[in-house]
């Protein structure tokens, strides 16, 4: 398989990277700080002494090296799978064995891991758009404090007409959306050079020295900062997810040409600002500016900034629902692409309105940017520490590395990611719940949907055999065999699809050409077309048929079904293919496997999922759905 990376000038794909990669972390600077500070000053007295502010941007340089730098663009983008970044790509180098137990059709401890983590994500995109957008607006109370009522239906409004032009696309304005964020990292950049001129010393939090004094001053509430001091990272796991869009390379010039350079001087400008002016602990980041047209201006800049944010972090989301759904742990879905040459721009209605939903209930719910930051941290240093995890199995069971080395690379990242973690928990009762909340649901219907369509599978092996004992009874019992081509989806290449045999049973008729098609879904991106289709003779006019693709890809079943009757020499008409496919109804029991509730959930998933022949692009006059009640 060819590494599926993308083809364009270094130029074009880091000005690119910088509208989508950096989004979130890029924006981190409207909050960060004021949280931390807002923290200190709350364990420590009325207003953070200078040693604080030194401590603090220490913190947050060393949070950003260590977390970014070292752990996401030097080791973890090793990992990548023919190029695609992410979590789930990340599960796509593990090695199989341990992808699933061994002697049943189980989903193993990794795999596990691996779901929990993506289901965080989707906590994270909930609140980063509704934390980002609600604290660009909120600057507007700077100019003017009597606007603070008109903050949360702006943000709201803001908000929804995002999430409503989601089914657009963003192909038409994604060329702006790099230039755009070149601008704005280059103005923090600008203004965190202005004021460190007025207080340089405000470099020496350069040193790690500032950071340790700081915590054996403040102790445990100092610890508890991590809490806050996390945002400045949230949106490192991004770098990671949107590898495959620009490249490894693209994404670490652009971390290290300009965006880093550009967050330090920003977080050490607004340092330098509170150290020769107090009273801007309020809303460091606004503070930069004088008041009047420059902070409006400055507004407008940090809502495009955050808009732009946001439209990332809801295109991640579609896009791990896509690698979730053909890898098996999530139920079929619509997906819409939005832009025919731009990659990775896809819709999914379904989740657009979940995150859309949940993100108007978070700004409505908490009013302000700082009591929603008490929210902020749990999903994303959650997946963090997970990835480290299944970084290490990668290591240890892919790469070969020796133990003593991956037991160290484990610590170094465990190090920064298990503080982080216990810091942010802390915050449960004060809004954490809700992105753990998120997470949990999703945690369900990605697990009780990966078990119950395994279940599924073990009932269909279970009642039909195999093949090769199958077919010849099949044929027997077909009174009549009628001209044109049936197309039965299976699920296996080793077992007669269900639907298959209850045809024949009900009806005793078989078309002449009877194609016996399976989808897989690789574990690469994509796949090349001379690996597409791999056709089977098995006799009695069977043929199987097994389609390839990669788990970026859009399965179509058409264009495989016109290759595959060329193959057998027949007449290639597509409208003379007849679909069958099979909708299972499964009702929940108390003594099934999964127990009442997890089946009366898959139940509901799957009623609920996109019919098979919208996933996989069959014309619906051709098809024939025949449904079959289960009991697993």
């Amino acid at each position: 398989m060819e590494n599926h990376r993308p083809r364009a000038p270094l130029s074009a794909l880091t000005l690119g990277a910088l509208g989508v990669v950096f989004g979130d972390i890029g924006t981190s600077p409207l909050y960060t700080l004021r949280e931390c500070l807002r923290e200190t000053a709350g364990a420590g007295g009325a207003h953070a002494a200078s040693a604080d502010v030194l401590g603090l941007l220490s913190l947050i340089f060393w949070s950003l090296t260590m977390v970014v730098t070292v752990k996401y663009l030097t080791f973890v983008m090793r990992a990548d799978n023919r190029g695609e970044g992410g979590i789930f790509a990340l599960l796509a180098v593990v090695p199989p064995e341990l992808r699933m137990s061994k002697g049943a059709r189980r989903i193993s401890l990794v795999a596990v891991v691996v779901v929990v983590g993506a289901a965080l994500l989707y906590g994270d995109g909930a609140i980063t758009p509704a934390i980002s957008v609600l604290s660009a607006i909120e600057g507007v109370t700077v100019l003017r404090p009597s606007l603070a009522s008109a903050v949360v239906p702006v943000t709201c409004a803001i908000l929804l007409v995002l999430f409503m032009a989601q089914r657009r696309g963003t192909g038409s304005v994604g060329a702006l959306f790099g230039p755009i964020m070149a601008v704005w990292f280059t103005t923090i950049a600008v203004l965190g050079v202005v004021h460190i001129a007025h207080r340089p010393e405000v470099l020496l939090a350069l040193s790690p020295r500032y950071a340790v004094h700081y915590f054996a001053a403040h102790g445990m509430p100092g610890f508890l900062v991590l809490g806050s001091v996390v945002l400045a990272v949230t949106g490192g796991e991004a770098l990671y997810a949107d590898m495959g869009h620009f490249g490894a390379r693209p994404i670490r010039v652009a971390w290290l040409a300009l965006v880093m350079p550009a967050l330090m001087l920003c977080y050490f400008g607004q340092g330098a600002l509170i150290l020769s002016d107090p009273g801007a602990i309020e809303n460091p980041f606004f503070a930069m500016v004088p008041k009047g047209g420059a902070t409006l201006a400055l507004v407008i800049l940090s809502s495009a900034a955050t808009i732009i944010a946001s439209q990332a972090l809801i295109s991640g989301a579609f896009s791990l629902t896509r690698q979730a759904q053909l890898l098996g742990y999530f139920p079929r879905v619509t997906i819409r692409h939005t832009a025919a040459h731009t990659e990775g721009q896809i819709y999914i209605p379904q989740i657009n309105w979940i995150l859309a939903v949940g993100c108007l209930l978070l700004v409505i719910g908490f009013q302000r940017s700082d009591r929603l930051a008490s929210a902020y941290g749990i999903a994303v240093t959650g997946t963090m520490m997970l990835t480290s995890f299944v970084y290490y199995v990668v290591m240890r069971h892919t790469w070969k590395w020796p133990a003593a080395v991956c037991l160290l690379v484990l610590a170094l990242f465990l190090s920064f990611d298990v503080p982080f973690f216990l810091a942010n928990t802390v915050k449960i009762l004060d809004g954490g719940w809700v992105p753990v909340l998120i997470g949990v649901g999703f945690i369900a219907a990605m697990l009780i949907w990966s078990k119950g369509r395994s279940l599924i599978m073990d009932e269909y092996l279970r009642r039909f055999g195999s093949i090769e004992e199958a077919l010849p009874r099949l044929v027997k019992r077909a009174l009549a065999r009628v001209p044109g081509t049936g197309v039965f989806m299976a699920s296996s290449t080793a077992h007669v699809p269900p639907i298959l045999a209850h045809m024949v049973e009900r009806t005793r008729t078989l078309h002449e050409r009877v194609f016996l098609l399976t989808v897989v879904t690789e574990d690469v991106p994509t796949v090349p077309a001379a690996d597409r289709i791999e056709l089977t003779e098995l006799g009695d006019g069977f043929h199987r048929v097994v389609a390839r693709y990669g788990f970026m890809e859009d399965p179509a079943v058409p264009p495989v079904v016109r290759a595959a009757t060329e193959r057998v020499g027949a007449p290639v008409d597509g409208e003379i293919a007849t679909y069958f496919l099979g909708r299972e109804a499964v009702t929940g029991r108390k003594t099934g496997a999964m127990g009442r509730f997890a089946e009366g959930l898959f139940g509901y998933l799957q009623r609920n999922a996109v019919a098979a022949d919208a996933v996989f692009q069959i014309p619906a006059k051709q098809v024939i759905e025949v449904g079959i009640q289960l009991e697993l």
